[in-house]
């Protein structure tokens, strides 16, 4: 993509910026763009530095708006969500700060709306087979065994 195109620290600091401000980022993403434009390692540390000053860069904000939206939307469970934001080399105790802001209540009630949604898709006749291929799908999404199994079992007599 850059492969022929140079950048003066200016450049990058802008394309950065734009890059930054339209939608949140986390330090990964963006020395690994940075990586991608050919910069120096003393360029990437600047541009970096002066991102973090001008608040274009915030891990914890970025982890915040990763939890909320991955929860929200695509409706991962809590093991998901960590595993995730660890591929980004987000902190241990940012991820257990920004998991724990989800509330109890919206959780279990998630899990719920999601586990009768999967099984009314679910056509399986066999009692047994429709367990374990509920549990395989709420596991898949990141959602506790414990919890999963709990609510397969009320689901599922």
């Amino acid at each position: 993509m850059y492969q022929n195109t140079t950048y003066t620290v200016e450049e990058a600091i802008k394309k950065l910026e734009y890059y930054c401000a339209y939608q949140e980022r986390c330090h990964k993403e963006v020395r690994q763009k940075l990586l991608g434009m050919r910069m120096i390692p003393e360029a990437i540390d600047h541009i970096m530095v002066h991102l973090i000053e001008q608040n274009f860069l915030n891990e914890t904000r970025y982890a915040k708006a990763f939890v909320q939206g991955k929860f929200r939307i695509k409706q991962w469970g809590k093991r998901r969500l960590t595993l995730e934001l660890m591929k980004k080399d987000i902190s241990k105790s940012l991820i257990h700060e920004v998991i724990n802001d989800i509330h109890d209540n919206d959780y279990h009630q998630t899990l719920h709306n999601l586990a009768q949604k999967a099984l009314a898709g679910i056509t399986e006749k066999n009692r047994l087979k429709k367990k374990k291929k509920l549990s395989d799908y709420l596991l898949y999404r990141g959602w506790e065994p414990h919890l999963v199994y709990e609510k397969v079992n009320a689901l599922i007599t």
